[in-house]
């Protein structure tokens, strides 16, 4: 990513969103491990709750991960008691995936400690700035997941 340049009316979205992610998944580091979780079985255990049965590859593919690299992590959470995978009934190749109650009760708790951190840096907002701010994150985030 270039600087930006000292005459442009501000820096490239790119510019400005990479750095702060990358600010704030280095913030969630220490939480997930505190959780015993990776990015990858968060963004998992996060991803089932919006869709409680999905297939492992349909799974992969919602997460943006590669669908031979979920199956260990769907093995550990599935080890830890976190979520079960059976058949589907019409399609025995295929697997359902649902948190248990224990997937619910550990990414709950993982979302709320993510989001107690985030209010150290959303804090330094105005409350109107920063509800402008998340709605307008979540309108862009929404409209990049559009296929």
């Amino acid at each position: 990513m270039a600087a930006p340049r000292r005459n442009a009316p501000r820096p490239d979205v790119a510019a400005m969103v990479v750095p702060l992610g990358r600010t704030l998944m280095a913030a969630e580091q220490p939480i997930l491990d505190a959780h015993g979780l990776t990015m990858w079985a968060y963004a998992v255990l996060s991803y089932l709750d919006e869709t409680p049965l999905r297939t492992q590859a349909a799974l992969a593919e919602a997460i943006q991960a590669d669908k031979t690299r979920i199956i260990p992590v769907l093995d550990g959470l599935e080890s830890r008691g976190l979520l079960t995978r059976r058949p589907d009934p019409n399609d025995r190749r295929a697997r359902l995936l649902s948190l248990t109650s224990e997937g619910r009760r550990l990414r709950d708790a993982a979302q709320a400690a993510i989001q107690d951190g985030e209010q150290l840096l959303l804090g330094r907002l105005p409350a109107a700035d920063r509800e402008v701010f998340l709605r307008s994150l979540r309108t862009l985030y929404e409209i990049s997941q559009e296929r």
